[in-house]
């Protein structure tokens, strides 16, 4: 009897019937939705979530701006920054948030020549290998700014434009929320929720600022 292969098909159904969902909406201090806001969830129990994030990610210098202007990975992953300019970015990261203000000498410096048609971009890679967010910027160019968010969990989204961040893929039980945007200097509470298979999750989380409109 082949009771086996049978047993394990169940076994897998069933834990694909206990995965969980949670919806998160982050909204402003006028409680509009909140674009590129980072939604961290840290389950109690343990799990791999179905789409784990990037272990490699481009971020491109272009028309002045960081490209995408928020990017999100896990601890360990690989930026590759990538000048699109016909000038020279010096690049810099840092730490993001109020510890900007006390860093000391923490983060990367990365020259990256103009480009040139007919050749190749200039490029340079950077292991991102402490979580928390790290603020993007250039030496030569004050108005650039652009954020690397290193989530420590693998369950971690940017937020929709309508404000939402949808997991559902997480373990039954409690989870830590964790809410980060880059207007938001000071840290948000770290809030608990109750997910279960037997209904969806739902919070919603309000910044205290209301976010700058970035430059298109």
């Amino acid at each position: 009897m082949k009771i086996a292969p049978v047993f394990a098909a169940i076994c897998l159904a069933s834990a694909g019937a206990m995965a969980s969902t949670a919806s998160i909406t982050v909204i402003d201090k006028e409680g509009k939705p909140v674009q590129d806001a980072v939604v961290v969830v840290t389950p109690s129990a343990k799990g791999t979530p179905r789409t784990p994030l990037p272990m490699t990610m481009t971020v491109d210098q272009e028309k002045m701006r960081f490209i995408p202007a928020v990017a999100l990975v896990p601890v360990g992953a690989k930026i590759t920054m990538v000048n699109k300019d016909p000038w020279e970015h010096h690049v810099r990261g840092s730490a993001a948030g109020l510890a900007q203000f006390s860093s000391t000498g923490s983060g990367f410096e990365l020259r990256l020549d103009g480009f040139v048609a007919g050749k190749p971009p200039k490029s340079a890679e950077v292991t991102m290998d402490k979580a928390g967010a790290v603020l993007l910027g250039c030496h030569i160019h004050g108005s650039m700014k652009g954020y690397v968010y290193v989530s420590d969990s693998p369950w971690a989204q940017r937020t929709t434009p309508q404000g939402q961040a949808v997991f559902d893929d997480l373990p039954d039980g409690a989870a830590q929320i964790r809410v980060w945007h880059s207007d938001q200097l000071l840290d948000l509470p770290v809030q608990t929720l109750q997910v279960n298979s037997a209904s969806p999750s739902r919070l919603t989380v309000q910044l205290q600022v209301v976010p700058r409109r970035r430059r298109i």
